[in-house]
């Protein structure tokens, strides 16, 4: 197999299979403030499925993924000087089947275990100071301007010897910033950054594969019905991510555009269900996927008066 193809292949579904639908990510609300010391795990479930298209060049067809995923996480709010901070840990794991011809011979795969997980530090730089429980009970949002640097760990499962793993064997940063802004019950978020990838340097068929940023950009559209009830319409693009096998550049320019409804209700005084749906809507090499998801969070804490953080 050339190098052209590899690196097509993994272009369009590890990211995927390993939980890192790269740049895609609709996450409404992530800049909206919190006050501090408050704590939520969550447990999220999501399935996919879907096509992945290819240059009509190559001998790839019919490419099909069914994915499904857990990830639990833990986020914490803090202080960072004076402002509204946010640092949570996110743990993939993930299974699912690969089906498709390869120059003329079906192949199938069924990875399954653990992805790379991530950490993240998002800061609100402006209009959203560190307040503790009594203090943001009168707060009222108008617009926050916040930036965040989320870290992908190459610890997922790997085989240099496969094509479809659920780790990407390499570190991958996204840096961002975004732009939050409330009029009444209504939120619009405007975010834009960028995927960065260090090299793999024990790719497939013992190669080193390397990729240009993918850069992305998307928005959101949150409406408040009440306290921890709100939906969300949400829309993503990304272009970029061009890799090399090698040295050897691949051609391989990806651009998607995601769309994305998310459903949050309270259940209980400290629990909550989110429901979410995304969709491609146009793809040009890449994941063209439909994904449903579920969540559960638990939420408890947020500092009072005179309390350490």
């Amino acid at each position: 197999m050339s190098g052209l193809i590899r690196a097509a292949v993994l272009a369009g579904l590890v990211a995927v299979l390993s939980g890192q639908g790269f740049a895609q990510e609709l996450e409404p609300g992530l800049y909206q403030n919190a006050p501090l010391g408050q704590n939520s795990v969550t447990a999220n479930y999501t399935f996919s499925t879907g096509n992945v298209l290819f240059d009509a060049s190559l001998p790839v067809e019919g490419a099909q993924a069914d994915l499904h995923s857990v990830g639990l996480g833990y986020l914490r709010t803090v202080g960072l000087f004076g402002r509204s901070a946010k640092i949570d840990v996110q743990v993939p794991v993930a299974w699912g089947t690969f089906e498709g011809y390869l120059a003329g011979a079906y192949r199938t795969r069924s990875p399954s275990g653990l992805a790379d997980p991530r950490i993240r530090l998002a800061v609100n730089l402006l209009g959203a100071p560190a307040l503790d429980l009594p203090q943001f009970t009168s707060y009222r949002q108008r617009t926050i301007l916040g930036a965040s640097l989320q870290i992908a760990a190459p610890l997922g499962q790997y085989d240099p010897t496969k094509l479809i793993n659920l780790g990407a064997n390499r570190w991958s940063f996204r840096p961002e910033v975004g732009l939050s802004h409330a009029r009444g019950r209504w939120f619009l978020e405007l975010i834009g950054g960028a995927w960065l990838f260090t090299e793999n340097a024990d790719h497939f068929g013992g190669s080193s594969l390397t990729q240009e940023p993918l850069y992305f950009v998307k928005t959101d559209v949150i409406y408040t019905i009440k306290r921890r009830l709100w939906a969300s319409a949400n829309y993503g693009l990304a272009t970029g991510g061009e890799t090399s096998v090698d040295g050897a550049p691949a051609s391989n320019l990806q651009t998607n555009n995601r769309l994305g409804l998310t459903l949050a209700l309270p259940v209980g005084r400290a629990t909550s269900l989110k429901i979410i749906y995304t969709s491609g809507l146009t793809t040009r090499l890449g994941a063209d996927f439909d994904s449903f998801g579920a969540g559960f969070q638990y939420g408890w804490g947020g500092r009072r008066r005179g309390q350490a953080p």
